[in-house]
């Protein structure tokens, strides 16, 4: 008799401990301390005097196949037979045995892994799914990063940065991926087109009214039929409409543009929490390298880089150095729209339905 197949669970996530490397299983809990004998590599060393090294290298995002079964293969051959994914869309493969380091590491690189990510340096940039999965992106966020990773693709080897950078991208521009120490947002800047013959046929009026954040959209009739209608001197084209009506289209290859965000509670390791800023915004969402974007971003780290102190994180050194300074330093243009605080704030979300200060 065949034997009955395994059912899923459906409980949420099996427990991980199961899943370990056995020396990490065995000191849960008891490592004393760690260092980093190289770009790359962790050495954790436990209270019960064993070892364990880590090694890192960077993938993309998403994987067919045949990439997946290379890394396992890689993992069963140089390692342990144990990897692990990174919310970074790193891999990390552990091994108890320091002599397996470098051939692992030759390994990863002969495939075309790049090993590094694990010190001071430009971190894999993570990212919303774009095509894959929103239902409202304006770029291709995947494209960005492997056009930014390409140019960038040193800083991550090397780990020379002053302090670690994360990096983020968004499709869209409610911004679901927008936290790190730069973050690389869509940036509508015309209010929605509306297709007024499609409306009554597609979209359910109520629900695009109260999705709208600042109250710009109202039911209106046009041509006899029902539809839309915006105000667009309280729309903040966020782009939140067109999910729950398409004809309301708001994307565009010439007013959809990419906006640079840079500092923020994910920027600072040692000041209290912070918001984001703006520092450049307009520029073109110009597939398919995205090179006016990729220069101000490699702009903004090579100052960085050479300005900041050593373990200064970028929200920090923007902090020391003041934000004159850091506009003067990159060349980046200053106006009265790039820097706001929460006084500015206080009016704009006033003008919001669900918020009142």
């Amino acid at each position: 008799m065949a034997k009955a197949p395994r059912m899923p669970i459906e409980s949420g996530c099996p427990d991980p401990i199961q899943y370990m490397h056995p020396t990490m299983r065995r000191n849960y809990g008891q490592w004393v301390y760690h260092d980093r004998p190289r770009p790359g590599v962790l050495h954790h060393t436990s209270k019960n005097h064993e070892e364990i090294w880590t090694v890192r290298c960077g993938t993309s995002r998403q994987m067919d196949v045949y990439t997946i079964r290379k890394l396992a293969d890689i993992a069963d051959e140089f390692a342990d037979g144990h990897v692990r994914f990174t919310m970074r869309s790193n891999v990390e493969y552990m091994v108890a045995d320091e002599a397996k380091v470098e051939s692992l590491i030759e390994a990863l690189t002969e495939s075309g892994f790049p090993v590094g990510g694990t010190g001071p340096s430009v971190t894999m940039i993570s990212h919303t799914q774009g095509w894959l999965h929103c239902d409202i992106p304006g770029t291709d966020a995947s494209g960005i990063v492997k056009s930014l990773m390409d140019e960038m693709h040193e800083e991550f080897t090397r780990e020379e940065m002053p302090n670690r950078v994360h990096m983020t991208t968004s499709c869209c521009q409610i911004n679901c991926g927008g936290q790190g120490d730069i973050a690389l947002n869509v940036q509508h800047t015309k209010p929605p087109k509306i297709n007024h013959d499609l409306v009554a046929n597609v979209c359910e009026r109520p629900t695009v009214v109260a999705r709208c954040p600042v109250a710009a959209i109202r039911p209106a009739m046009v041509n006899g039929k029902p539809t839309l209608e915006v105000d667009e001197k309280k729309c903040i084209c966020c782009g939140a409409c067109f999910p729950p009506c398409p004809p309301m289209q708001i994307n565009d290859p010439e007013y959809s543009k990419i906006a640079l965000w840079i500092g923020g509670k994910n920027s600072n390791a040692r000041s209290k929490p912070s918001f984001h800023k703006l520092v450049a915004s307009n520029l073109p969402n110009n597939p398919p390298r995205w090179p006016e974007v990729t220069a101000v971003v490699k702009n903004i780290l090579s100052i960085y880089k050479e300005d900041a102190r050593d373990w200064e994180r970028m929200g920090e050194w923007v902090d020391r150095i003041g934000w004159p300074a850091f506009f003067e330093k990159t060349g980046l243009p200053f106006t009265k729209f790039h820097i706001n605080d929460w006084k500015g704030a206080r009016h704009e979300l006033n003008s919001s339905a669900y918020i009142r200060f």
